[in-house]
């Protein structure tokens, strides 16, 4: 018998996962956009808080220890909770602990104490998300991971909104220090939820004999040399990794200093919130299921063309923000097309990562290939400032177009070496590996 909609997403697996995705989603704005913004209004210059961009590199690393947050034991939390649920709660407590010392910290008086904290919530951030997508995968079969991994992308998406729109309120109002501690207490959210929910029964596919001789392989090589392995014997291996850097690069320069771009344009952090926060909250959503809809009826080639050159275009809509400057309807049309263009050009790239992996080594293999991804959102973002201070407003957001032509331009390098004629849409693979 067939659920319906609302029969499919009333399961309490699927509200479970909706709520520690709220919690693993609300660090990233408080060690990005809300960070950089705090610090431009403390007088940071632009290539300081350029140079913020690379506490952010747990969030690319993360694959080098998720095998331990399979497998490790923690003392105490694992042996009261389980694997799953003791590390979910450990990595809660420190991120709460991080998001309270980075409150704590002054970053007008002394920014590397700042960073050194933006750096920690960054790390138990990163090995929340690792917790909470093996709590995901776990807690359902394979051919049931369709709705809780939609309720996980809008949870996240709302946990950014709080960290972003909501704090961005709160310290209109309130000193940065008591916002940061507020997001805080938000986190038992998170911890409450893995507290009532049961420890996952792992689902494990019948495995065929090559899975069953990577089975018996020692753990080290099975978790980590295996996965690499595996994907290095594709052709144009090389190529696709360079693909996967480039392609939100453009995006990524463009929206990591959208926040000290706004507040030297004049908007106060009310419009910032109203208006950044929330329009590109529904934009982005709505652009998210326009680019899944996209990768089924267009094909993946086409649909990382059409997002790649949405993503591209969207730069200059910023560079015409810069010109008109103070004007809260251009900022409405700017953030509106930049988010739109963003979830437009994720879908598609999101369904491409999934079809690169293999049968028996998908989690492992996704969340290198996402670490990857993170690279050029990461580090290639790092001069950013430098560029602006460098450039004027104008011109970097010029440049940031610029910038996301080569991942464009590698998407028909690819598409002539064949590559896509390898792939299959997400309902097709799934559908293949049932």
């Amino acid at each position: 018998m067939k659920k319906s909609f609302l029969g499919i997403y009333s399961d309490k697996r699927i509200l479970a996962v909706l709520l520690l995705n709220i919690a693993a989603g609300i660090p990233l704005a408080l060690t990005a956009s809300t960070l950089t913004i705090w610090l431009s209004d403390v007088g940071v210059d632009k290539a300081s808080i350029g140079l913020f961009a690379s506490v952010a590199t747990p969030y690319a690393l993360k694959f080098l220890w998720s095998p331990l947050v399979d497998v490790m034991p923690l003392p105490v939390f694992t042996t009261l909770f389980g694997q799953r649920r003791g590390w979910l709660i450990f990595a809660q407590l420190a991120v709460m602990a991080s998001i309270v010392g980075l409150g704590m910290s002054s970053p007008a008086v002394n920014p590397w104490n700042t960073a050194l904290f933006a750096f920690l919530l960054a790390l138990s951030s990163a090995t929340q998300d690792i917790a909470v997508d093996a709590y995901r995968v776990e807690r359902f079969k394979p051919t049931e991971q369709g709705p809780p991994g939609a309720a996980a992308v809008f949870g996240y998406r709302v946990g950014m909104l709080i960290s972003g729109a909501g704090a961005l309120f709160l310290a209109s109002h309130m000193s940065w220090e008591a916002t940061y501690t507020i997001m805080a207490l938000i986190m038992p959210l998170g911890t409450l939820t893995a507290l009532m929910s049961k420890e996952p029964e792992k689902h494990k596919p019948k495995k065929s004999t090559k899975q069953k001789k990577v089975v018996e392989k020692p753990f080290i090589e099975r978790a980590v040399i295996v996965p690499f392995t595996d994907f290095m014997q594709r052709k144009y291996w090389l190529l696709i990794l360079l693909f996967v850097i480039l392609y939100k690069v453009g995006d990524a320069l463009a929206g990591f200093l959208t926040g000290p771009f706004l507040r030297e344009t004049g908007f106060s952090k009310e419009e910032i919130a109203v208006i950044v926060k929330t329009y590109g909250f529904f934009a982005t959503i709505i652009g998210t299921f326009i680019g899944g809809w996209m990768s089924v009826k267009l094909g993946i080639f086409r649909s990382l063309v059409i997002g790649g050159i949405f993503q591209m275009v969207s730069n200059l809509v910023f560079a015409w923000q810069a010109v008109v400057g103070h004007e809260p309807w251009m900022l409405i049309v700017a953030i509106t097309v930049e988010n739109f263009s963003g979830g437009m050009g994720s879908a598609p790239f999101v369904a491409y990562l999934s079809g690169l992996c293999s049968v028996g080594m998908a989690a492992t293999q996704y969340a290198l290939l996402s670490s990857l991804a993170a690279v050029g959102r990461i580090w290639l973002t790092t001069p950013s400032g430098a560029i602006a201070e460098s450039m004027g407003w104008v011109g970097y957001f010029v440049f940031t177009t610029f910038a996301a032509v080569p991942g464009v331009l590698m998407i028909f390098v690819l598409q002539q070496k064949g590559v896509f004629k390898t792939l299959k849409d997400n309902s097709k693979r799934i559908k293949a590996e049932d």
